[in-house]
């Protein structure tokens, strides 16, 4: 199974902090990732990696966003996002981020549902290779 293109299935793993710089090398140094620095319109993006395999990342807070201490989030790959942020509304979700394009990445939104609990959806660009 590709996570990458099986709805449903979890595809990534994301830290948002203060310090993503310094997060990366505890994780590096903790779990043995080898970690890549990517410039990012909102600053540097650090991509954890176990091998060659691309399995998560680290970045700092949203500028603007309200604080919120240092948290793991998840990304569910999805076929359509757009479809699913309207089919969560219509099960009494709510939209936290609307759909947005990540250049070279895919489109996704964070969804919150009706208890609290809040994930991010995606549908991946198609891959080269």
């Amino acid at each position: 199974m590709d996570v990458f293109t099986t709805p449903g299935a979890f595809s990534w793993s994301e830290l948002m902090t203060q310090d993503p710089a310094r997060a990366a090398e505890f994780y590096g140094s903790l779990f043995g990732w080898t970690i890549e620095a990517m410039d990012m319109p909102m600053g540097k993006y650090y991509v954890a990696k176990v091998g060659e395999v691309a399995v998560g990342g680290m970045a700092s807070c949203p500028e603007g966003a309200p604080a919120m201490p240092p948290a793991w989030g998840c990304y569910v790959t999805v076929a359509n996002v757009d479809d699913t942020i309207r089919h969560c509304e219509a099960l009494g979700g709510k939209v936290l981020m609307p759909a947005m394009d990540v250049p070279t990445v895919g489109r996704m939104a964070c969804i919150q549902d009706p208890q609290g609990a809040t994930v991010n959806v995606i549908s991946y660009f198609p891959r080269e290779g």
